[in-house]
Formats: structure tokens, sequence, C-alpha cells
């Protein structure tokens, strides 16, 4: 489960400026972070193509046509 960004403290690499250039973070808090953003493409693409159909077989008539024995 993503902790809230209150709750992940990253670190941040910075150059002769002061400028950051990286983070640094818990593996545990990044691993968290990538499932996120996967679970956030999938929902993206399930409303893509929740917009994109035109209509629905149900599940019954589908067996019944494509998985003939």
């Amino acid at each position: 489960m993503l902790k809230t960004a209150e709750h992940i403290k990253p670190k941040y690499l910075v150059d002769e400026k002061g400028h950051k250039t990286a983070v640094v973070m818990n593996i545990k808090d990044y691993q968290n972070l990538m499932e996120f953003i996967e679970d956030l493409g999938d929902a993206y693409d399930l409303v893509k193509a929740e917009k994109k159909a035109t209509g629905f077989t149900p599940y019954e008539k589908f067996r019944k046509e494509w998985l003939k024995p």
C-alpha cells in the first residue's frame, strides 16, 4: 500500500550549487510507488477501453459462441 507523501522521507543529492539532482528513497517506498504507478496506468487503460467500447457481449453468449467443445 502506498503511503501518503507525508510518510515518505526522500533524501536529495545536490550539485555544487545546491540544486537537487537526484532522489534517494527507501526501497520499499520505491517498490510501492512503482506498483501504484502501474495501477494508475491500468486504471487509465480501463477508462479508455470503456469509452471506446461500442457494446459488450454477455459472458454466457460469448461462451456459447466461442468456447464450443
